[in-house]
Parts: C-alpha cells; structure tokens; sequence
C-alpha cells in the first residue's frame, strides 16, 4: 500500500495540463487478446508471431501487458500456455510482458454473458483445472476471470487468491448476492464491466447494477463502442475509492485494415474507425473484442472531459501494476532509440514521439 501511494503521489506531481512529455513510460494494459493478426488463443501462435505482436503494442504505446488467453480447449491450452511462459523469459519481454490473464474457462455459458468465447469450452468451476493451467503456463497466471453464479466457484476463488492470482468477475449472470459471495471468498476486480453481460436485463436486477454497487474494483473498456458516455461516467464515479483500471481488451485483428478476418475462430468484421474501427461478429449484432490499443481508448475517455491527467495515470499506469503487486520499479527501463516517449497536450491528447526523435 505504500508502494501504491509513493507511485499516486508521484503521478499527481509529475505532471501539469501543458504540453510535456509524459513520467510514464506508456500505458499497461491487463486484457490484450492479440493484436495485427496474432491470436493468443490459437494453437498457430508461435514464439515469432507473439513477439511480433509484442513489439507491435509496445510501438503502439502499450509497455508492459498481460497476454490474454480465452475460454479454450486443453489442446489449445497445451499449445499456448507454455508458449507464452517461454517467451516471457527472454530478456526483450522480462518487466514488459507482466503475465498471462486466463479469461475462462469458468465462464457462463449462457448467450451474451458468454460473449465471442466458445460455450463448448466453457466448464465449470475446478481447483483441478485451475492447477493444470497454472502448471501449463508454469505459475505466471496474473488475473483470472470467472463467473460468480458458477458451482464450485467459491472454492476456486479462495484457491486461486490464495496462489496469488488476481480474481475478477466477468461473463456472468451473477447477481448481488452471488458476486457478495465471491468477493468474500477472494475476487478483488470485475472484468470489463458493462460488458459480457446480455443485451436484454431485468432493469434492476442484474450484474451490471449488482457489478456497480458491489464493493469490488472493476476494468472498463474506452474504446468509444464498448460502453457509451454516460455508463462510463456512472461507473467512474460510483467506483471512487476502488481500484479502476482501463483495458484495450484488444482483438487478435487490432491493427488490422477494415474487413473481414478470422478472429477467435470465427469470422469476424472490423469497421473504418478513427481510433480502431469496431470489431463484429459476422453477423453484425455483437462486439467480438476491441480493435483499439490503450492510447486510442485513453484519447477516447480523454476526450468525455470527465478524467485529468492525473487520472488517466492512475487508470492506465499505476493502479494495474498496483493490482499485481508492482509497481514501476518492477518494469524494464525504456530503450532509448527504440522505444517510442509518450507525450500529453491539452490539444491533442496523448501522442507518440517515434523512437529517436
């Protein structure tokens, strides 16, 4: 908590509303599922491909993330889990890739909670499971995302946060009761809240409202298509004095040109957008991830004129690490000459100066 605060105060002095170069080194992001192409759930994902999406979020802005792996089947577990624990030992991602975020398999299976994850792979909640994939991916599971109304949830919970690993609640129909239950047993954070839900909702009772009132942090994703403005600023503000966190939640096809693309192991459509276009399912009707990277979600939530910089530092910076137990200490120090520098101006929002500049 100390740690925590030094970094708070740091951010509150280190930077002013003028033009300037920004403290942070770029942006940390808990939820990237892939990006230009590379997908971190399939089993094409080579140590090649995940180091040229690597190096292409952190051109983007991006420093340091956890590499996201969905609902899955064991093949596919087998194949990339260890993979990627490999890969974060080479010295090019030691204090930039931070970990893994397993989002699932302990999801709901239910249409629109289960979102573009495959409701055959989804199961139920096993400290089994969970201890073959914490092996696979040889204990660098960070964040674990799993749905509260599960059977056996609890108990999985109080395992994996004994392990520590990060719990977060999400792809759910949880209600307050069940989310109650789960905070008590461990869970600290809800994943990407306002999203993974069904479009249609009882008006009262439901896991947003329930997500909104509990007592837990919660991951927003400010692309501009995932949640509209007034939701964004409902959440921000009932969520003061919890960990609140801004993810990409990045779709393998982020960075890609508008089009079709096959993306989760289906067909997805990315749109034109100015700050990465939307990201669908092929038949139009729902979000299969996002297409944007943190800076373009940050300069989104900039731009609603409800965040200062000082806020952004702590929604895109300090409070991820703060939820693994880092801080900025526990990153690697930029590259002069390869890394791009992150700028803030009061006109243009946040910017990248090209390595070298």
């Amino acid at each position: 908590m100390a740690e925590l605060m030094a970094e708070k105060k740091q951010a509150r002095t280190a930077m002013t509303t003028g033009d300037m170069v920004v403290w942070i080194p770029g942006f940390v992001d808990l939820q990237v599922n892939g990006y230009r192409g590379v997908d971190f759930s399939s089993q094409s994902l080579t140590e090649a491909s995940f180091a040229t999406a690597c190096h292409g979020l952190f051109a983007a802005g991006t420093f340091a993330f956890l590499p996201t792996v969905i609902t899955s089947s064991m093949a596919t577990y087998r194949h990339v889990l260890p993979l990627i624990a490999r890969a974060m030992r080479r010295p090019e991602f030691q204090g930039r890739v931070l970990g893994i975020h397993l989002e699932g398999p302990f999801i709901s299976k239910e249409r629109g909670a289960v979102g573009c994850h495959n409701p055959e792979h989804a199961q139920l909640p096993s400290i089994e499971m969970l201890e073959t994939l914490c092996s696979l991916a040889e204990n660098n599971i960070k964040v674990l995302t799993m749905a509260a109304e599960l059977d056996g949830a609890e108990k999985v919970i109080a395992k994996a946060s004994s392990s520590g690993i990060v719990v977060a609640l999400g792809h759910q129909l949880a209600g307050a009761d069940m989310i109650a239950k789960a905070e008590a047993a461990g869970a600290v954070l809800l994943t990407h809240l306002g999203n993974g839900i069904p479009n249609m909702l009882h008006r009262h009772h439901n896991p947003l409202m329930a997500g909104i009132a509990s007592n837990l942090g919660a991951s927003i994703i400010t692309d501009g298509y995932h949640l509209p403005p007034s939701t964004i600023k409902v959440i921000l503000r009932a969520k003061k004095g919890q960990p609140v966190i801004v993810v990409s939640d990045a779709a393998p096809v982020a960075g890609l040109a508008p089009g079709k693309h096959e993306c989760f192991g289906k067909t997805v459509i990315v749109e034109h957008g100015d700050r990465g276009g939307r990201v669908l399912d092929a038949g139009g009707e729902n979000l299969a991830g996002s297409g944007a990277t943190m800076l373009q979600c940050i300069n989104y939530l900039t731009s609603l004129g409800v965040v200062s910089p000082d806020d952004v530092l702590q929604l895109a910076y300090s409070t991820p690490l703060a939820l693994l137990g880092l801080n900025s200490s526990d990153l690697a120090a930029p590259v002069p000459g390869k890394d791009p520098v992150l700028n803030y101006s009061t006109s243009r929002g946040y910017w990248l100066q090209p390595p070298g500049e």
